[in-house]
């Protein structure tokens, strides 16, 4: 069980790296990042939000469709994706169809991210960031991105991935779609 002071001192190693990794990167040339080719896996809700909502209606209203909303009972309400970019554009955007483990991630990266970063067209010595999922830090992961360049991200970094905002943009443009369960 972790204590208030152990919480604390957690805490105060995470915050010691976020600063660390911003000292390292603050003075360094703006193109350096034209280099790197960022990361990430993401959910899209099919249906909307998966959380409670509701809704207001008048008496005997309740299965007007405006007052329903579509739900899956046995799976399919999301699918899971991969993606990556750089500054140059986009890269390739997979679905994953099966919880990843370290083997599938470094064969998804052989088949996915270094065919993204020819046709990119980045060039020699770029950088790659994932986040620290273990999966991405096992050692034969670290063994196989070895003669890669990795950007070293903070765990648990309030740093916002830049992906994360492509992600945002992603699922707002399908949430206005209002896709139907045929699509999957």
């Amino acid at each position: 069980m972790f204590t208030i002071w152990s919480l604390s001192l957690y805490h105060m190693l995470h915050v010691q790296a976020h600063m660390r990794f911003a000292r390292e990167h603050l003075d360094g040339p703006e193109e350096d990042w034209e280099n790197v080719i960022w990361s990430d896996k993401t959910k899209i809700e099919l249906f909307g939000k998966n959380s409670t909502r509701r809704v207001w209606r008048r008496k005997n209203a309740e299965l007007h469709p405006k007052n329903t909303i579509p739900t899956v009972k046995h799976g399919g309400g999301n699918i899971m994706l991969w993606g990556c970019f750089s500054a140059k554009g986009p890269g390739r955007l997979i679905r994953v169809k099966e919880r990843m483990n370290g083997a599938m991630y470094r064969e998804h990266l052989s088949e996915n991210l270094l065919p993204s970063a020819r046709a990119l067209k980045i060039k020699r010595g770029w950088v790659f960031q994932h986040d620290n999922d273990l999966k991405h830090t096992g050692r034969a992961t670290k063994e196989w991105l070895r003669k890669k360049q990795v950007l070293e991200w903070p765990s648990q970094s309030p740093d916002l991935n830049p992906i994360e905002n492509l992600w945002r943009e992603l699922k707002v443009h399908f949430a206005k779609r209002q896709p139907q369960k045929s699509l999957l």
